[in-house]
């Protein structure tokens, strides 16, 4: 079975909250990006390619907290063409219910 990572993090906690998330990481796992987290999508993956984290099964951001972010800033991150999708509040929920993930961590630092 697999973790589905909730990665809750500022852009100065990001790197040391994917050093935690390393820890524990196996091939196959999930993230949801939570909050602002979504807005340094690019620092994410840079980070996330200098770790030992592979394998990734998916990467998802929720709506609400996308929609938060200026029309000008979403264009330029380009979110659609970098996660595996964007979550409503019942997808994240049947998500963390799904009977794909044995565990759902939280990382918020």
């Amino acid at each position: 079975m697999a973790t589905l990572y909730q990665l809750h993090s500022t852009m100065d906690t990001l790197k040391r909250s994917i050093e935690e998330m390393s820890r524990t990481w196996r091939a196959g796992d999930s993230i949801v990006l939570l909050g602002t987290t979504a807005a340094f999508i690019d620092w994410f993956n840079a980070y996330i390619a200098d770790s030992e984290i592979q394998d990734i099964a998916g990467i998802y951001a929720l709506a609400d907290d996308v929609a938060q972010l200026t029309p000008n800033t979403s264009a330029k991150l380009n979110l659609n063409a970098k996660l595996g999708g964007v979550l409503t509040d019942v997808e994240w929920v049947h998500l963390t219910q799904d009977n794909q993930f044995d565990k759902v961590v939280t990382i918020a630092l």
